[in-house]
């Protein structure tokens, strides 16, 4: 009974980490960027929950397409402005300046909010049911219920859509989206937005779990690199398994190990990985 419990809860622990890694692998797959102020936009997101629920009273639900759409415009800016000017730059420049995004969100968050610990606590928080002995809260289930909705949209969007199309041509071949007449700066700055979008969620999601603080960031970006590498980087479906292993992984490694293990687990698995399938869990061999 343990072990289906434990299992229970890390499949609803990997539809977060699952989402939180989308972004990440999108903004790889079609710009080339590994965006280390990834985390801090997750942060970002949770913070603009957290508010809405704090200041307005916004269940957190609810207020969920408000943070989506505030990050969306806020990751289309950066790079629109910003990254769209090292788009093409050697890979240790491009982690450099997103580095250096995520110092200067992290300060401005600690100046403008303190470095209190907070989270967002609902009235329905602690509630829970159980079905056969396995306990399962509803915030966790509604949080997995929701990275489950907006994964399958978002890959709808990216599968159905013309934009999605645009942006599948652009990672594919990107002198021929230019000569078929794509505008490749408007796609890279809507994709951006997209990985945003989908941090500011996953953002929004962890806070109703997890206390949140402007210094958590660095950790979630790592976490989500993680996942996006087990799956496949660059890969949209490969987010999501990966996700659901290291849920999995770490949800078994903290009953039966102890709460200090998971995170050398989660990076042993990443290390086996890129041993064994550097291509990830789902990416193809080439």
């Amino acid at each position: 009974m343990l072990a289906l419990q434990v299992l229970i809860n890390g499949i609803l622990l990997g539809g977060l980490y699952g989402l939180m890694a989308l972004g990440m692998s999108l903004i790889w797959g079609v710009m080339n960027i590994v965006n280390i102020a990834h985390g801090a936009l997750i942060m970002l997101g949770a913070y603009v929950t957290f508010w809405l629920f704090t200041l307005w009273g916004w269940d957190p639900f609810v207020s969920l397409p408000a943070t989506i759409a505030l990050l969306f415009v806020y990751g289309y800016c950066l790079q629109r402005f910003l990254l769209n000017l090292i788009v093409r730059a050697q890979l240790f420049l491009t982690l450099l300046i997103t580095f250096g995004v995520e110092v200067v969100m992290v300060n401005l968050v600690r100046i403008f909010w303190s470095s209190d610990l907070r989270q967002v606590t609902p009235t329905y928080a602690g509630a829970n049911f159980a079905v056969g002995g396995i306990t399962i809260p509803y915030v966790r289930l509604w949080v997995f219920l929701t990275t489950v909705i907006l994964s399958v949209l978002f890959l709808l969007l990216l599968e159905k859509t013309r934009l999605g199309r645009a942006i599948r041509a652009t990672s594919e071949e990107l002198r021929a989206a230019r000569l078929t007449g794509i505008p490749v700066a408007h796609i890279y700055a809507v994709t951006f937005g997209l990985g945003a979008a989908l941090a500011g969620a996953a953002g929004g999601l962890w806070g109703m779990l997890f206390p949140i603080t402007p210094i958590m960031g660095g950790g979630l970006t790592l976490k989500s690199f993680v996942v996006a590498v087990l799956g496949g980087l660059g890969t949209m479906m490969g987010a999501i398994v990966g996700g659901l292993v290291l849920g999995l992984a770490e949800s078994f490694t903290a009953t039966y190990l102890g709460p200090t293990y998971p995170n050398a687990i989660s990076f042993g698995l990443l290390v086996l990985i890129l041993i064994l399938r550097p291509t990830g869990l789902v990416g193809r061999r080439a």
